[in-house]
């Protein structure tokens, strides 16, 4: 027996993945659930109990979240202020894995108008959106639709999405949309501009060279993950983004100010603030592989609201599905005579299969990367 929104007993034969598929092929994601006026949570949507009890047993108010000002620049200039920001990268990507950055150097302006750009792009009409809706990250640069996961996940997140992979190779700006085109180029040149500042400090905040982090190729793609949460009718039986960690290098998100992201930590779900101006920086699983776990990802997730649509565009720094034959493992200077490599090797693409393979599903793809360690009695 399964039990929808409406407490109505669904018989046995429920069939989720037509139900699936049907949703799938109207190609308007939830936002053309909302337009057609849906009062009830459909079945696809409705998350597990336990899922949805975490929602209201954990919070934590007394977390005082991490806050970087990077001087608008001028921490090249100023030895002692940038040796005290990387102490705070440090401690920041060390303990909660989350913090967010003020005076980083992109216009309030540039924000204001991507968030704006974005918004345009998901209400406009439906059928000019379907000509981007597509499940192929391989061979399509710009990708809408709802929920990656869609076929694989144990419930259907409240959110649709559109994928632009920005690099390494150019992507030509007539294959984004015209609604948020010219924006979404001038902001992904600005937030890359941003990420090698960040790599910089992450790498002398691993105690390496500045550039370290930027020779391994850590910032040489990135890709844009435009998100579109509409208002929930029952916020309370699903969630905008169940708990995971990004399968990236560095994460860097601008949102707006509706709220509902909360990322784990010690066991307590801490809202993250909706500062104007600021822009919240997550450490990925991929750093925190090669940095043998002395920096950790955080995991997190997106309540669903009443109030909406909450709008969020996520920069992931990592190179997908682009050809590389690069290796990426534990960095060898921070393994110390003591330290042992905690992951094995591997490549981007093959990360990036894992996790797409196994979707949102509240498990890390990171935990089958972990080399299997004998014990001490197996040594001797």
């Amino acid at each position: 027996m399964v039990v929808s929104g409406t407490n109505e007993e669904v018989s046995g034969t429920y069939d989720r993945k037509k139900e699936l598929r049907e949703f799938d092929d109207t190609k308007a994601g939830v936002k053309g659930l909302v337009d057609s006026g849906v009062e009830k949570v459909p079945r696809i949507f409705l998350h597990p109990p336990h899922t949805l009890h975490e929602v209201s047993i954990h919070s934590q108010t007394h977390f005082s979240f991490p806050t970087i000002d990077l001087g608008d620049g001028i921490i090249d200039k100023d030895v002692s202020l940038r040796k005290e920001i990387v102490e705070k990268v440090r401690d920041s990507s060390e303990t909660s894995g989350f913090f967010q950055v003020m005076n980083h150097g992109i216009p309030l302006t540039v924000l204001d108008e991507m968030l704006e750009g974005i918004r345009r792009f998901y209400e406009q009409d439906t059928e000019v959106k379907k000509q981007f809706y597509t499940r192929d990250y391989v061979n399509r640069r710009v990708a809408y639709n709802s929920n990656f996961d869609l076929y694989s996940s144990p419930a259907a997140s409240w959110r649709d999405t559109m994928n632009c992979v920005m690099g390494p190779q150019p992507l030509n700006p007539e294959d984004v949309p015209q609604a948020c085109r010219d924006i979404l180029m001038e902001y992904s040149v600005q937030v890359k501009r941003l990420g090698i500042i960040l790599f910089e400090l992450l790498s002398e905040a691993l105690g390496l060279n500045p550039n370290c982090l930027r020779e391994m190729g850590c910032e040489e793609g990135h890709a844009l993950l435009c998100h579109y949460y509409p208002a929930c009718p029952e916020p309370e039986l699903t969630l905008g983004a169940t708990k995971h960690a990004d399968s990236s290098f560095l994460t860097i998100l601008l949102q707006d100010y509706i709220g509902g992201l909360q990322f784990l930590h010690q066991n307590q779900w801490v809202d993250v603030p909706t500062t104007p101006g600021a822009l919240i920086v997550n450490i990925g699983v991929l750093l925190q592989l090669i940095s043998n776990d002395k920096f950790k990802s955080a995991e997190h997730r997106v309540l669903a609201n009443k109030v909406g649509p909450r709008v969020s565009i996520a920069c992931f720094f990592t190179t997908t599905f682009q050809p590389s034959t690069r290796i990426y493992g534990p960095i060898k200077e921070l393994l110390l005579e003591n330290d042992t490599p905690i992951y094995r090797e591997t490549t981007i693409i093959e990360y990036t299969k894992r996790g797409l393979a196994k979707g949102l599903d509240g498990t890390s793809a990171l935990e089958s990367f972990k080399l299997q360690t004998s014990s001490s009695e197996d040594k001797k």
